[in-house]
């Protein structure tokens, strides 16, 4: 089954982790090969900064897009695995080892597959 491994940290604290100790986008290599190796990623991707993104609405017809993201919150996406996993718990093992939940939080979700779309 495949799950969708949202990333959301704070930015804050991503830039000050990156620059105590080994840096985090170190660790986030190692992971990556190691879930390469054992056959889980199937993709994935960092984000450039929130203050890059443009939200997009369509109301009655009119396009208006916003600066930055739709949410105001402290945690921001800032990436995501893309996986191949037995189950739900699975997933969860393989997303608990992503170092952003460390400082961070991970939402994992199922991806849905339509009866037409090839799995």
């Amino acid at each position: 089954m495949k799950y969708l491994c949202l990333i959301y940290q704070n930015e804050e604290t991503s830039a000050r982790n990156g620059q105590q100790g080994v840096p985090m986008s170190q660790e986030y290599f190692a992971f990556t090969q190691d879930i390469q190796k054992s056959g889980h990623m199937l993709g994935g991707n960092a984000l450039q900064p929130p203050n890059t993104a443009t939200t997009v609405r369509v109301r009655n017809g009119k396009v208006s897009t916003t600066d930055g993201p739709f949410a105001e919150t402290k945690e921001q996406l800032g990436g995501y695995y893309l996986i191949e996993a037995a189950d739900l718990n699975d997933a969860i093992q393989v997303s608990a080892r992503i170092p952003g939940a460390k400082t961070g939080s991970i939402e994992v979700r199922p991806i849905m597959v339509f009866s037409n779309q090839p799995s």
